[in-house]
């Protein structure tokens, strides 16, 4: 049995042949291998008061040729004994995070190493299954979201939804609200998020399902209260004024307690809103019956027309309990409009029974907040520049053109 020490061993080894043949013939075992790939990780693991920073990197830059041409099982083994590594050289820890998902997925999702920088560069050089590891990180901020969201890709996006550790920008949530108008499953989780404002949900309404708009009423549709007791003094003054500020008119239109436009009623022909309706449901629902109703119900003909026009009934419940109809005028409207009221089983049709239950479960005051935002946001911002992004089917920007100028860019280029 030899007793020569590992040192001596080590100095009695023949010299290895860097000759194109020695290489070829002298690769080492796959055993070999694994435990030199072993030895470097666990170098690389050591703490940093035990190894300069430099001694660290070498060993990283020796490891990282190594794994170029390693089986997926001793790259994955790697990736593994890294992961939770502060000080693991980062360079090994990017090209691991663009590895095969088995081995990737390792980093991507438990790294505490990787830079926000070192996510958005991984993130737009892999495949959609290494962004769906990256969208289920505990925490994600805004701007790597932003780059998962440009992608657009259903199961990454849904899972940041989900993700409670994830931070939303408003370029991301404008961007996800835009898709939602064609699947729905994001309407449902944009009205979970606590980033999601009341001109998202209440813009998202007008594409929303039965149950999405029952749960963006019950959200967005809240009392302004505060509002209104806080600008109370203002309206006297803004009337001394001769309402002489367009931006300020449209505000305190926004906030007033008042639904009804008494102004409105004194040129009309009908003696109140609810004859209005009444002519609408005997002689059917006619432009100019709708614009007399728009205007004395407190809102733009184009807000009633998008009101009357939509499909189900729950934004007709908005516009009968906002100016305080009685439930008997959902029905008068849907009659005015020929909708059937019942199916061919004889049973009540689904869309009006909705339109009543909307109507039963929301207060006046919120339904006012609701009715309110739609008039202003629908209709406050049309400008010619404005109009012509619709007609291009295209969004302007909320940072040059306003929210409402987005609402109906969003709202009235969803035709379909």
């Amino acid at each position: 049995m030899s007793t020569a020490s590992p040192q001596l061993e080590y100095m009695q080894a023949p010299a290895l042949e860097l000759t194109q043949e020695a290489t070829v013939q002298s690769q080492p075992a796959n055993s070999v291998r694994r435990s030199l790939a072993k030895r470097l990780s666990d170098v690389i693991c050591i703490p940093a008061s035990q190894l300069s920073p430099q001694e660290r990197h070498m060993a990283g830059d020796v490891l990282v040729e190594m794994l170029r041409n390693a089986d997926l099982e001793l790259r994955a083994s790697v990736a593994k004994r890294l992961v939770m590594l502060n000080e693991a050289p980062r360079t090994i820890l990017i090209i691991l995070a663009k590895d095969e998902i088995e081995v990737a997925k390792h980093v991507l999702e438990n790294s505490k190493s990787l830079t926000d920088s070192d996510l958005i560069q991984i993130a737009r050089r892999v495949k959609t299954e290494h962004r769906h590891m990256i969208a289920q990180r505990r925490h994600i901020s805004d701007a790597v979201v932003d780059v998962l969201a440009e992608f657009n890709e259903e199961a990454v996006v849904e899972t940041l939804l989900k993700n409670k550790g994830a931070n939303f920008s408003e370029t991301a949530l404008q961007r996800i609200l835009t898709v939602s108008r064609q699947h729905q499953p994001y309407v449902k989780l944009l009205i979970q998020r606590e980033e999601t404002r009341p001109s998202h949900g209440l813009t998202m309404f007008w594409w929303a399902d039965a149950s999405n708009r029952k749960a963006i009423l019950h959200r967005f549709g809240v009392s302004r209260a505060v509002l209104q007791q806080t600008c109370a003094d203002l309206y006297p003054q803004a009337s001394a004024e001769g309402w002489n500020d367009p931006a300020a008119r449209q505000a305190l239109q926004f906030i007033e307690r008042r639904q009804r436009n008494r102004a409105a009623l004194a040129q009309s022909k009908y003696a109140s809103l609810e004859e209005a309706i009444d002519d609408a449901e005997q002689v059917g629902m006619s432009r100019e019956i709708a614009d007399e109703i728009s205007y004395i119900a407190g809102i733009k003909p184009a807000t009633g027309a998008q009101i009357l026009s939509d499909k189900s009934g729950e934004a007709l419940a908005i516009l009968c309990k906002a100016p305080g109809l009685r439930r008997k005028h959902i029905k008068k409207l849907w009659r005015a409009l020929r909708r059937p009221e019942t199916m061919h089983d004889g049973t009540i049709n689904s869309l009006l029974e909705e339109a009543i239950k909307a109507y039963d479960e929301i207060s006046t005051d919120n339904a006012q907040t609701v009715l309110r935002y739609w008039n202003w946001s629908l209709t406050s911002s049309l400008t010619p520049e404005v109009l012509q992004y619709i007609k291009r089917g295209v969004v302007p920007g909320e940072e040059e053109f306003g929210a409402a100028a987005v609402t109906a860019a969003l709202v009235f280029g969803n035709r379909n």
